[in-house]
């Protein structure tokens, strides 16, 4: 075997799937740079629908001055779709369970494993299961990468335990308003003082049949096929729950996290590389940067309901004139698919000139970099993990309003145990919204939260420094993904 070989056969060539929403892509995108920055090479696999709204928000500059980190497509088995939004997301996860994206799947690596760098390891989504057959089938690891909390995780593993129990299904759709939902949950290890409508929402369930719910159960359930799982959090946050999930199973557990924490230790010269590679699915607007150095420090509310909440318009004029109402600077995010039902007219012509200098409306922005501007004293958000950890990681106190999924339980451990935000009541009523701001931005518990959340950022900050737990993790992973 000549060098050339033989150095092909060392270099580890990691084949990375996310799951196919922004948040997803987002996190994996994070640990692909991570990994590349350790000398790996990375194949990053998305559907052809998410490859063609990344190339058309412009996160892909160009890879071909990265050598050793491509992409390659897959389709999702959906019907084709132009539309610049999130698609159907139970349709997306019947496809995912009916393991309709395998043969693609196992083709693209038959295919990368006839070239000079066949594939070493796979790290893939928790929520794409059908990626440990492919894996197992060639005899190569599969790590499952978790682009959530441990408490996140720990919720929807206990989508069995609660139809066990007979918790689920509910009996009719009385019981979402009657009290059952206060039902004391006092049996998941590592989660005290929690209430059934705290677990992740896709839990609140009438038909047994439900897609998401049976999606849920089955890719947490189906973790042990993995050679190791990663959850994106850090030690010092989850250390109880983390301990009860490594537990659980006989491969290694990994917490790594914050991911742009890591990213921001990469050596400066291999960083201007991967700087080529966005993370966003729509176009970032960045002229709020500038509105933004503009405002006084801690002065402004950054509001931001993710990538794939909706909420009607009567809801959004809501929370508009509680922003209003509050007197407080904010920069707000505007998803073009935000609105269900007509979007015209609907914030009006009397509510713009109210936030008249004080209100700043965009489609999409930078997130991370909102976060860490100076001007932002608090985040109202969704309650989305991305976003809670972004938000801890640059030392930023939350409101949050869960939509659905886990941010529910995000919410709730956010609010108790970190104690670093405070929940909008499930209505979103501009009395509630303005109050709450207030007290946010001005209060006392307001500033007790602040004061935390930078507690927890310098935890972050030492979990992803020399010798942090994260980056040990790393490192580990690292090794157990070239071997």
């Amino acid at each position: 075997m000549n060098s050339e070989a033989e150095a092909a056969e060392k270099q580890a060539h990691v084949v990375c799937i996310p799951y196919p929403a922004q948040s997803h892509m987002k996190g994996m995108l994070k640990m692909a740079k991570l990994l590349h920055s350790k000398g790996a090479l990375i194949t990053f696999v998305n559907t052809e629908f998410n490859q063609r709204r990344f190339l058309k928000s412009g996160a892909l500059e160009s890879v071909e001055s990265l050598p050793g980190f491509s992409f390659q497509t897959i389709p999702d088995g959906l019907p084709p779709s132009d539309a610049d939004a999130t698609q159907d997301i139970p349709q997306l996860c019947h496809s995912i369970i009916q393991n309709n994206l395998l043969p693609a799947f196992e083709d693209l690596l038959a295919k990368l494993n006839a070239g000079i760098h066949p594939v070493t390891s796979i790290l893939s989504d928790g929520f794409m299961p059908f990626t440990a057959d492919a894996a197992h089938s060639l005899g190569i690891p599969v790590v499952l990468l978790w682009t959530i909390a441990a408490c996140g995780f720990m919720g929807f593993y206990q989508f069995k335990n609660a139809r066990d129990r007979g918790l689920v299904p509910l009996k009719d759709e009385s019981y979402l308003s009657n009290g059952y939902l206060d039902t004391i949950i006092d049996w998941i290890p590592g989660i005290r003082d929690i209430r059934l409508r705290d677990l992740p929402s896709h839990i609140r369930i009438i038909d047994p049949n439900d897609i998401m719910f049976n999606f849920f159960l089955e890719s947490t359930q189906r973790a042990k096929n993995g050679t190791a799982q990663v959850l994106h959090t850090f030690d010092d946050l989850e250390q109880e729950l983390v301990d009860v999930i490594s537990s659980m199973y006989t491969t290694s557990v990994y917490t790594i996290g914050p991911y742009q924490l890591l990213v921001n230790q990469i050596p400066l010269d291999e960083k201007e590389g991967l700087k080529s590679i966005g993370y966003s699915l729509w176009e970032e607007e960045k002229t709020c940067l500038q509105w933004l150095d503009s405002k006084e420090a801690d002065s402004v509310v950054y509001v931001n309901f993710g990538s794939i909440t909706v909420m009607s318009a009567e809801q959004l004029v809501e929370f508009g004139w509680g922003l209003a109402n509050s007197n407080f600077c904010f920069l707000w995010i505007i998803r073009p698919d935000l609105i269900v039902g007509d979007s015209s007219n609907t914030l009006g012509v009397e509510f713009m000139d109210a936030i008249k200098n004080r209100g700043f409306i965009s489609s999409w922005c930078p997130q991370e970099d909102v976060l860490n501007h100076v001007s932002v004293g608090g985040f109202l958000t969704h309650g989305g993990w991305n976003s809670t950890i972004e938000s801890i990681s640059a030392g930023v106190p939350m409101l949050c309003w869960p939509f659905f999924a886990d941010q529910q339980i995000n919410c709730k451990f956010m609010c108790d145990k970190w104690e670093c935000g405070l929940e909008i009541p499930n209505n979103g009523k501009r009395d509630d919204v303005e109050k709450l701001v207030r007290l946010l931005m001005e209060g006392v518990e307001g500033k007790k939260m602040r004061r935390k959340a930078i507690e927890w950022k310098k935890l972050a900050e030492k979990a992803c420094g020399p010798n942090g737990s994260s980056s040990l993790n790393l490192d580990k992973l690292v090794l157990l993904l070239k071997n």
